[in-house]
């Protein structure tokens, strides 16, 4: 088994960063398998200097220490560009000159480009070609996913307009060359997987398995993101965050060992944790004071997810 997290540098680690954080990494450690971070840093208009480097600390103050060197994605356009250039070899790829003016009429999904008027000058992007077909998986928390990519999702794109790699195709090819087996991340990310797994199949990389995590929400029931300036947790005591995190994540409050530093009271969590308890809904709120401790909601019964 091999986990992962992967933050994009655009702020510091909140109360759903560090939920993401502890669930991938006690799931990893559980299975007795290994446990690795990938810096996301590809959208240079929306990170911070020196916020990846303040995200390892905060996660090294958890006890949270990956097993292998960190990986930034800035370090890796040669793997997304030969990746492209096997999608456009076998057809799966094609460059477009749509803008979202022109997808206007359907709702932002790309079945087929539209014609450029004359005299227009557009920078291309690349689009994945997907399959006309339904493509779902299992979620031990959400049950069957599934989604028609052709008529819900459209094509997808691979490389900007303006030159920076898509999430989509940077996370397939990444999670591949790691050797990722476990993927466990938030809930608001149950709507990419079907289309990363058709990447993965027209790539002929393996598909690992998912698990969507629970998302923190605000007061408001709003998801805490850093776009939306959530409150960092860095300075709070490793202890508290730790103990809500497991909180969130179903774990009842007395099977958390007692403190003797983040690693080594980790090390025992590892092995009392239960996946099954994970709920499909979060906590609500997250401020900095520490107090109302999150209560999970009980998990339902696996359904099919309706596509959006």
């Amino acid at each position: 088994m091999v986990g992962r997290f992967a933050p994009s540098p655009t702020g510091p680690l909140h109360w759903g960063s560090a939920l993401a954080a502890l669930g991938s990494w006690l799931h990893a450690r559980r299975g007795g398998g290994r446990w690795l971070v990938r810096i996301e840093d590809l959208d240079p208009p929306r990170e911070r200097p020196g916020v990846a480097a303040a995200q390892l600390a905060t996660l090294a103050g958890l006890g949270l220490i990956p097993d292998g060197p960190v990986v930034f994605q800035s370090d890796r356009h040669a793997r997304y560009r030969a990746a492209l250039d096997h999608l456009l070899a076998s057809g799966a790829a094609f460059p477009c000159r749509c803008s979202r003016a022109d997808l206007a009429a359907t709702a932002g999904v790309h079945r087929a480009c539209a014609p450029v008027p004359a005299g227009a000058h557009r920078t291309r992007s690349f689009r994945f070609r997907v399959p006309d077909t339904l493509v779902g998986f299992d979620d031990p928390v959400h049950g069957r996913v599934e989604q028609h990519l052709r008529r819900d999702v459209g094509d997808v794109v691979l490389r900007r307009a303006d030159g920076l790699w898509a999430y989509q195709l940077a996370v397939v090819v990444d999670d591949a060359a790691q050797g990722i087996t476990e993927v466990v991340r938030g809930a608001d990310l149950l709507d990419s997987t079907p289309r990363q797994i058709a990447l993965q199949r027209a790539l002929g990389l393996p598909t690992p398995r998912y698990l969507h995590l629970p998302l923190w929400r605000d007061a408001e029931g709003r998801k805490l993101a850093k776009s939306a300036d959530a409150a960092g947790i860095d300075a709070l005591p490793a202890e508290l965050v730790l103990r809500r995190c497991w909180s969130a994540l179903g774990q009842p409050a007395e099977a958390f060992p007692a403190w003797h530093g983040p690693e080594a009271t980790l090390a025992r969590a590892a092995r009392v944790f239960d996946p099954s308890r994970i709920p499909r809904e979060g906590p609500r709120g997250g401020d900095n004071t520490g107090a109302a401790a999150p209560t999970a909601t009980a998990r339902t019964e696996p359904a099919i997810r309706p596509v959006p």
